[in-house]
């Protein structure tokens, strides 16, 4: 019984030895599998890993799994939406795998249109306050604005409805030929010159009308204001001139002058109307930019001299360059081309006398380039706008014919 008792003894202390022993061993394992901050408040988990590579060898490592966000530095909290954790993990052997979760979808180029149409929209919204909170001032300002110049607003809207009424009526006496109305156009010969009278009258104590003949109006030191006034009170009234000699053109009779003659003389009236209107307005802006600075003296005077002399370079390109289309129009004045010649009654007949424009008796027939046969006068409005023959679209003529139905242009040119 001794002998037993002291044999169990024995097994019991070996095991409790190697019970010892293998917890020792445990608890040196699960040193290896240890929580460990990453400085951003979030724990590293590191677990120990055996690998078997291939060739059959037994490694083992570490594995650490790394928590933490993109904004956890920034000391703030951010938007969780907008918020990705990322996990890595990274072995004893220097492998690193790293998992980012991108919720957000930033890196998706349609969610990239997105932001940029959604930013575009909030910048139209913040130009939308910025106006209504200031309509307000915007209206009070324009108000006094529109006080202080009300004299010349009225003039100007004036001027414009005068010249659009007179061109028009102008356009469609021109376009009814034999049937215009001479009473229409000697009512249209008093009604401009009229005008005329009246606004050089109402202001005749600044002598508007000296500029007309390239001298100066009697104003002072001239403003961009009193500058653009002087030109475009000339501007209106060199048209109403030219287009009263358009009225003077169309009241001579067919017998004297045909409408095809009429309608070179009414090009040419408008190319030098838009040629005089281009030069009458230099001496004004140039005595504006020699002003500038003429109160005082030194650098600003000299820089006004310069600006001048700058603006007569490019004027006189200008004018040379138009001088080009002015020739080209004076060119066709005295020419005259024709666009074909007689038809005889032969000709006539194969086309049963019908034009095919009027659809009527020829009267005047002419033949083109190409053999077709036209009424004179028919051919002659169908080459104020078109190159080319009605039917077969062969290119009759390369001059220019612009302005021959009695049109002025609109174009104001005030510098």
């Amino acid at each position: 019984m001794k002998l037993r008792a002291s044999s169990e003894r024995k097994c019991s202390t070996e095991a409790c030895k190697l019970e010892e022993k293998g917890t020792d061993i445990m608890q040196t394992s699960a040193g290896h599998a240890h929580q460990t901050g990453n400085g951003n408040g979030l724990p590293c988990l590191s677990l120990p890993a055996n690998r078997s590579p291939a060739d059959g060898s037994s490694t083992s490592g570490d594995v650490a799994i790394n928590i933490h966000s993109a904004n956890s530095g920034s000391g703030t909290r951010s938007n969780p939406r907008h918020s990705r954790p990322t996990i890595r993990i990274q072995s004893r052997h220097g492998h690193t795998h790293s998992h980012t979760s991108d919720a957000g979808g930033h890196n998706d180029p349609n969610n990239t249109d997105t932001r940029e149409h959604g930013n575009s929209i909030s910048e139209v919204l913040q130009v939308y306050q910025w106006l209504d909170k200031s309509f307000p001032y915007i209206l009070i300002f324009s108000a006094k604005l529109i006080v202080q110049h009300l004299t010349g607003i009225t003039v100007g809207i004036g001027l414009l409805t005068t010249f659009l009424y007179a061109n028009k009526s102008i356009v469609n006496q021109v376009f009814l030929r034999d049937k215009y109305s001479k009473l229409q156009c000697i009512w249209l010969l008093v009604f401009l010159f009229g005008c005329s009278v009246l606004l050089y009258y109402s202001f005749s104590s600044q002598a508007l009308y000296y500029s007309l003949i390239f001298l100066n109006p009697a104003l002072g030191p001239l403003q961009f204001w009193d500058a653009l006034w002087i030109v475009g009170i000339t501007e209106f009234v060199v048209k109403f001139f030219f287009m009263g000699l358009k009225c003077l053109v169309l009241l001579v009779p067919s017998v004297m002058m045909s409408h095809t003659c009429k309608g070179f003389w009414y090009m040419c009236i408008e190319e030098v109307s838009q040629y005089y209107c281009t030069l009458v307005s230099t001496p004004v802006w140039f005595r504006y930019l020699v002003d500038y600075g003429a109160q005082t003296s030194g650098a600003e005077w000299h820089f006004g001299v310069l600006l001048a002399l700058l603006y007569l370079i490019i004027k006189l390109f200008v004018v040379f360059g138009q001088w080009r289309t002015s020739a080209d129009i004076l060119r066709l004045f005295f020419t005259q081309p024709n666009y074909g010649v007689a038809a005889t009654k032969r000709q006539c007949t194969e086309v049963e006398d019908i034009c095919a424009i009027c659809q009527a008796e020829f009267t005047k027939p002419t033949v083109l380039i190409c053999q077709h046969i036209f009424c004179e006068e028919c051919i002659s409005l169908w080459f104020n706008r078109e190159k080319t023959c009605p039917l077969c679209r062969t290119v009759i003529s390369s001059h220019n014919h612009k302005w021959k139905d009695g049109a002025t242009s609109l174009q104001l040119r005030l510098f």
